[in-house]
Order: C-alpha cells, then structure tokens, then sequence
C-alpha cells in the first residue's frame, strides 16, 4: 500500500472539495410562494442573495412570517441537495479505497 501517493491523492480531494464549495457560491436556487408573492435566491451553501417581498405581503405580518418560513425552507431544502449531491460526488470520485474506509461514505 503506497501511503505517500494515498496522502497526496487525499489532499488533492480535499483542494477539489474546496473549489466545489466555492464554486457552489455561485450556484443559485430561486424558490417562491405558490402564488408568487414573495422569491428568494439562495447560494447552493445555502446563503440568502436576494429576498422579494410584493406590496400586498405587506398589510399582513402573520402571513408574511408563515411564506418566509414556508419559502426559505423550500430553498434552504433544494440547496442542501445540491450541496450534497455535488460534495458527495467529488468524494466518491476522488476517494482512494483505504480498506474498511468505505463504511465511513454509507
């Protein structure tokens, strides 16, 4: 078992893991309410861009609380899988098989 050239191929998975999770920051998930009132973007890391609230959200603070909630939730969802759709594969792709490591990735 070469140790060096596992060592240097696991660092090499973790700078790709790295540009993934940068690239990612660049990755957008719109989501919106069913009746389009209220849109938000999302980063696949799950940062909030941008937040767009209509005019009649307004006169209700109740209702707008519930869409944030219901809304964020579904993006916040929707990055998580593609966050983890996209981390998951570098890993797999790149990982040397160490015996017994493969337990670790289920």
């Amino acid at each position: 078992m070469d140790l060096m050239g596992m060592m240097g191929k696991l660092k090499e998975t973790q700078q790709k893991i790295e540009d993934t999770k940068k690239r990612l920051d660049t990755v957008l998930i719109d989501e919106q309410s069913s009746d389009g009132l209220l849109k938000v973007t999302l980063t696949a890391n799950r940062a909030i861009k941008s937040i767009s609230i209509d005019d009649a959200l307004l006169e209700d603070k109740e209702q707008l609380e519930d869409y944030m909630i219901l809304v964020l939730n579904k993006a916040i969802a929707k990055a998580s899988q593609v966050n983890e759709a996209e981390l998951d594969a570098v890993a797999k792709m790149d990982m040397p098989m160490i015996p017994g490591m493969d337990n670790l990735f289920k």
